[in-house]
């Protein structure tokens, strides 16, 4: 158990390795044909699902506005009362 352990390596460790030896222009064109591969593996929204995202987001933005500016009204009107009354 013990020499399994020890001969046995994180890949982590292994890719740390791996990207000190590349060099700097080797490691951006590396970085990048990653990044190309991952972006092909993202499944994108249709036009349909932004539109209805966007709408509910809209909607949402709304009403905590409305809520925030309701709040607002009844402590303006709770601070008015209570300077009237200690003034």
């Amino acid at each position: 158990m013990a020499k399994e352990k020890a001969v046995t390596t994180s890949t982590n460790a292994v890719k740390k390795e791996d990207v000190k030896k590349l060099s700097f222009p080797k490691r951006v064109a590396k970085w990048w044909r990653e990044m190309k591969s991952e972006l092909k593996k993202v499944v994108w929204p249709s036009r349909k699902q932004v539109v209805n995202n966007t709408i509910v987001a809209l909607v949402v933005m709304f009403v905590a506005a409305i809520v925030i500016w309701g709040f607002d009204e009844i402590a303006q009107a709770i601070v008015k009362a209570v300077i009237t009354l200690v003034g």
